[in-house]
C-alpha cells in the first residue's frame, strides 16, 4: 500500500464512531505502522487506554511486554501494531468486568487493515475473542494456548495478560515454563525480520 493510502486508512480509523452510545462513547486505541513486523491482535482497550489513546497503557501491558521481552521504547516504537478485537472501550458488566469487545467492530476493520500490514511477521492472538475471531468461533484458548507451536510460524495464542491469568498460570506451569521461553524467541525472530 502506497504511504498516503496507509495513512487515509488510518485517519478513517481514527474516525470511525461505529461503537457510537457507549458508556465513554467511541475513541478508537490502536497503533499501527506500515514498518510493524509484529501485530498483536487483542480484545479491546480498558480505562486508562481509553483515556490515554494508547493501548496497553495499564497492568495488563506492563505483564504483557514482560512476556515479550520489550521494553516500552521497542513496544512502542513502530514495529509492534496493535489491532484489537474492539477498538473501543466497550464499559463495564453489571457484575464487574469490562463488557465484551462489540461484534461490529473486527468484522468492519480487520479485512481492510491486515492486509496493509505487509511486513508482520507474527500475530499474537491476545486472549480469548483474540483467538476466536482468528482462529475460529469454535477454538478453546487453552487448547490453542497449549498447542501453540501448531500455530507457528505466523500465529502465537496466549492468555489476556489480566490480573486473572496469574492464578491461572499458577495452575498451568506449563505455561511459563514453556510457552513464555518460544514466546520471547518468536517475538525477537519476527522483530529481526
Amino acid at each position: 500500500m502506497r504511504p498516503e493510502g496507509f495513512l487515509a486508512l488510518v485517519s478513517e480509523l481514527r474516525a470511525c464512531t461505529a461503537c457510537a452510545g457507549l458508556p465513554l462513547g467511541p475513541r478508537p486505541v490502536f497503533q499501527l505502522s506500515p514498518d510493524a513486523r509484529l501485530l498483536i491482535t487483542s480484545q479491546a482497550p480498558g480505562t486508562k487506554a481509553h483515556l490515554s489513546g494508547q493501548p496497553f497503557t495499564d497492568a495488563s501491558g506492563d505483564r504483557l511486554r514482560e512476556w515479550l521481552g520489550l521494553d516500552e521504547e521497542q513496544f512502542y516504537g513502530g514495529r509492534v501494531a496493535i489491532l484489537p478485537t474492539g477498538l473501543c472501550y466497550p464499559g463495564r458488566l453489571p457484575k464487574g468486568g469490562d463488557a465484551p469487545p462489540r461484534p461490529n467492530c473486527a468484522p468492519l476493520w480487520h479485512p481492510r487493515v491486515v492486509p496493509m500490514l505487509a511486513r508482520v511477521g507474527l500475530r499474537l492472538l491476545v486472549g480469548g475473542y483474540a483467538v476466536r475471531l482468528v482462529l475460529g468461533k469454535d477454538t478453546k484458548l487453552e487448547d490453542a494456548v497449549r498447542r501453540y507451536a501448531d500455530f507457528l510460524p505466523s500465529h502465537f495464542p496466549l492468555p489476556h495478560p489480566s490480573w486473572r491469568t496469574r492464578a491461572w498460570a499458577a495452575r498451568n506451569p506449563w505455561f511459563e515454563a514453556e510457552v513464555l521461553p518460544a514466546l520471547k524467541r518468536e517475538v525477537a525472530r519476527a522483530l529481526a525480520g
